[in-house]
């Protein structure tokens, strides 16, 4: 079984590669809708709608992790436009701030991962990195309508 997810793993990275390769728009998109989903189960956890499983919260974080060390290179200056993008024209503008964004995502999910061992670590660790993605939203990403 961890030969079979290990596999299924090793092929969706390849495919996220070749994706980011031809269309950056659609990796960065597929990269958030993980984040998006893994930020679903952290805020069960939160609120209680479902029991708190130590294996699944820190999978969050390191999924936070891996879009956090890939987001940047997948805004090149040909991504500005198409593909449905969301992402802002700051972005290209103030590059450094939104790769230094991504770093601090990074390096609090690296730190809370670290920090959980119970729900109630986890409860208090969550918050602290999910406002690393409302930071960058409010700045870089399109208001949804």
């Amino acid at each position: 079984m961890k030969r079979l997810a290990l596999g299924a793993t090793l092929l969706a990275l390849g495919v996220s590669f070749a994706l980011a390769q031809q269309d950056p728009i659609a990796a960065r998109k597929a990269l958030m809708k993980k984040n998006g989903d893994e930020a679903k189960i952290g805020t069960q956890f939160m609120k209680g709608e479902a029991p708190f499983d130590l294996a699944k919260a820190k999978a969050i974080f390191a999924t936070y992790q891996d879009a956090a060390s890939k987001m940047p290179n997948l805004f090149p200056d040909n991504s500005k436009t198409g593909g449905d993008t969301a992402a802002l024209p700051a972005i290209w503008q103030k590059k450094d701030d939104f790769v230094a964004k991504f770093k601090k995502l990074g390096e609090d999910a690296k730190d809370a991962s670290a920090k959980i061992t119970d729900e109630a670590s986890f409860k208090a660790a969550f918050p602290n990195v999910q406002k690393n993605c409302g930071g960058c939203h409010e700045t870089y990403r399109m208001k949804k309508s």
